[in-house]
């Protein structure tokens, strides 16, 4: 059985196989962001955005999903992936916030590992 940063891990690994420049360098950027603006606030710019910034959001979302499943809004049985950006915003929005803090968090650790893979797998 994988722990978490294993978990974490293989996830960042398999999303970013043949990934774009574009994808890659906005990983690079993506933490910043969430630290100058929130969690919500940049999945929400991401989502309006090009194609690049919609993928690298659904990878966060997905991996919030799977990580917080069961836990505060977040739901116990699979989300369509249409459905997937909608049901993260309003499972963040009704978040107590240590709850809210520890998905900022694990979306900030994901992105170490994905800033990372996707680096290297476009060089």
């Amino acid at each position: 059985m994988l722990d978490l940063g294993q978990r974490r891990t293989a996830y960042a690994w398999e999303k970013v196989q043949d990934c774009e420049e574009r994808y890659a360098n906005l990983a690079k950027s993506a933490p910043a962001l969430i630290m100058g603006n929130g969690l919500m606030q940049t999945l929400a710019f991401y989502q309006g955005k090009e194609k690049h910034h919609q993928q690298l959001n659904q990878h966060i979302c997905a991996w919030l999903m799977e990580r917080f499943q069961g836990q505060g809004q977040f739901p116990r049985h699979p989300v369509q992936p249409s459905d997937m950006f909608g049901t993260v915003m309003r499972a963040l929005a009704a978040a107590p916030p240590p709850l809210y803090r520890q998905a900022t968090e694990e979306a900030m650790a994901l992105l170490r590992w994905i800033r990372q893979f996707a680096s290297a797998v476009r060089a």
